[in-house]
């Protein structure tokens, strides 16, 4: 999210440094638009291909555990006390998942709708009256 508000401030700083006359407000926009989105969608891939690395690698070392100790005791099935403290450590990673998601998604959110409002700040103090 540093990252999207580093390259607003840079895109604006350019923006600002170049004579009003060289280029339009339009375009400015356009290219501070493209840029952000550019590093948004390689951010949040970069962020997609690591967590699908993590569940492959944490899914086969799950089954590879638990086909061992299947064939380690002949109980194929886990059931009783043992099944529920695996179930709890089951639902506790996946909760833990879940509230890493949001969390991503919520500052994520923010910082958009921060870049959103300081564009339009700066759209609006270009715009000739």
């Amino acid at each position: 999210m540093r990252i999207h508000y580093l390259i607003a401030v840079a895109g604006l700083s350019a923006v600002l440094a170049v004579p009003a006359a060289a280029q339009t407000i339009k375009k400015v926009g356009d290219d501070i638009h493209h840029t952000l989105k550019k590093a948004g969608n390689g951010i949040k891939e970069g962020a997609k291909d690591v967590g699908d690395a993590t569940h492959r690698t944490l899914k086969k070392a799950g089954n590879d555990t638990k086909g061992e100790l299947g064939r380690t005791t002949g109980i194929h099935r886990v059931g009783g006390s043992v099944g529920e403290a695996a179930e709890d450590v089951s639902n506790t990673s996946k909760h833990i998942g879940r509230r890493a998601k949001h969390s991503l998604k919520r500052h994520s959110s923010r910082a958009h709708r921060h870049l959103k409002r300081e564009g339009r700040k700066a759209k609006a103090e270009l715009k000739p009256y």
